[in-house]
């Protein structure tokens, strides 16, 4: 199963977004995106690229569904194992100074 994982856009540099992942920053590719997005928008990764900007009116809901995820996952969770692999599969982690 692939799932993909939302996360708030941080910043933009070109086609590269810096999004955060509930605490954790990665480098999203915006290459396939569908929709620009900017600073403040959410977006849908998918290993390592955004695949989906998140209408503004469905971001709560999206937000609080993950978080159950989060929360009601046992720790071999596999959906909660594929969640933690796209976080990882965007990328580097980013250097925000803490």
């Amino acid at each position: 199963m692939c799932l993909g994982v939302p996360g708030r856009v941080v910043d933009v540099t070109e086609s590269v977004a810096t999004v955060d992942f509930w605490g954790v920053r990665r480098q999203v590719r915006l290459d396939i995106v569908d929709q620009p997005v900017a600073p403040g928008d959410y977006i849908l990764n998918h290993v390592g690229f955004a695949i989906r900007r998140i209408p503004s009116e469905e971001i709560e809901e999206t937000l609080a569904l993950y978080e159950l995820l989060l929360r009601e996952a046992g720790a071999d969770d596999l959906m909660l194992a594929d969640m933690k692999g796209e976080i990882d599969a965007a990328g580097r982690e980013v250097d925000d100074g803490h």
